[in-house]
């Protein structure tokens, strides 16, 4: 819940930086809803895409403050996503929950990004590749094979925490998301990037975009200002 008209002024500095020297690997931003219209817009021009940070499953319908994955495209937005863990843990939601939305994403014609990861108690009771893999099963619906979606492990414990787990920590899980995926979706679970959030800096970015299975970051608090987010893309 962050991000102004202001914001706007952010987006186009990192534009033009991208525009100058494109990185190694897609860019995206995922405003708050109130600035996908203008964010699109802005960003027409560039390599830059822009997503959502959530949507409803349902297209339509009687619900009063949502917004759908249809709405979201309609506003410019080609991603979303789904299943974080502060929508998880904040507004509740389930692993049968974010499936939902996931189809309804696919449906809409926008890529999902699936969120999982573990909690700090869940960290320290050993169990955190259990309950990401379960996550991972249950937020993934069957109708995702043959279709465009990255998989973001976010360490609960470590977003805006300050916190980054080991380098080995990350591996290990990723390893095991990529395992689940090819249990899943065969071949097509080797071509889905999974992206690493929590705590991302372009001082920390170098090391771990380049560890094993780690293809890309989801981005929080370093995302909000453009020096800090361009910093993590010269560290691919």
């Amino acid at each position: 819940m962050n991000g102004l008209e202001a914001s706007l002024d952010q987006a186009r500095t990192l534009m033009a930086a991208v525009d100058a020297q494109p990185p190694a690997a897609r860019v995206a931003l995922c405003p708050p809803a109130t600035l996908i219209w203008r964010m699109a817009g802005l960003l027409g021009g560039s390599s830059i895409l822009v997503g959502g940070q959530d949507c409803r499953s349902e297209a339509h319908g009687p619900f009063t403050g949502d917004i759908s994955a249809e709405m979201l495209f309609d506003a410019g937005a080609r991603l979303v996503i789904l299943g974080h863990s502060e929508r998880r843990r904040g507004h509740g939601e389930s692993d049968a929950t974010v499936a939902a939305k996931v189809s309804a994403a696919l449906r809409a014609g926008l890529e999902p990004i699936v969120c999982v990861g573990e909690s700090a108690e869940e960290r320290r009771s050993a169990c955190a590749l259990e309950v990401v893999v379960a996550q991972l099963r249950g937020s993934l619906p069957s109708d995702l094979r043959e279709n465009t979606f990255a998989v973001a492990y976010e360490p609960v414990w470590a977003i805006g925490s300050g916190i980054t787990p080991t380098l080995e920590q990350i591996e290990e899980i990723h390893r095991a998301v990529r395992e689940t995926l090819e249990a899943l979706f065969g071949d097509d679970g080797q071509q889905a990037p999974i992206l690493y959030g929590g705590s991302v800096t372009g001082a920390n970015a170098g090391p771990i975009l380049h560890a094993s299975q780690v293809g890309g970051a989801l981005v929080g608090g370093a995302s909000l200002r453009a020096t800090d987010f361009t910093a993590i893309l010269d560290a691919l």
